[in-house]
């Protein structure tokens, strides 16, 4: 049976489709999903962010492994979005692990105060692993992108 998923998804909801918590869990709402296509999603950058005591006093700047992984983060919500909106239950959730990235590229910083769009698509699906094509913007302008693998396994 196929279910409706109710957007916005916000960061309880997020919490119960994701196995992350703070200050690791980097995505707050979910905005936009069409599935096995495409999630948009938003994580708010503040200034109380563990990242920022060592990167860097004086002059934060988000990580752009943090950017990775909140793009990893909204693959893996497109991926359980889907499985939830064709039907799946709890017996059939799924933790993806992230395998690869390919591509990365930082244009721009990420700083306190930015909102981050993770614009995330699936380009495909073998076995049970997902490659998606993950771009990250702040005020419309490109700030990361790159091409991530996940590989899902039994939660």
């Amino acid at each position: 049976m196929n279910q409706t998923v109710q957007l916005p998804v916000d960061v309880r909801g997020i919490e119960a489709l994701l196995p992350h918590r703070y200050p690791f869990l980097l995505v707050d709402r979910v905005v936009a999903f069409e599935p096995r296509k495409r999630i948009l999603a938003y994580k708010n950058v503040t200034a109380n962010e563990p990242c920022f005591t060592g990167h860097f006093p004086g002059n934060p700047v988000m990580p752009g492994v943090l950017i990775i992984e909140a793009l990893a983060q909204a693959g893996g919500l497109l991926t359980t979005l889907t499985a939830k909106s064709e039907g799946a239950g709890p017996q059939d959730e799924k933790l993806f692990y992230l395998v690869k990235v390919d591509g990365a590229k930082f244009m721009k910083q990420v700083v306190p105060g930015d909102r981050i769009e993770l614009d995330v698509e699936l380009k495909r699906v073998i076995r049970n692993m997902a490659m998606y094509a993950g771009v990250a913007r702040v005020d419309g302008e490109v700030v990361a992108c790159a091409e991530i693998l996940c590989a899902e396994a039994q939660r």
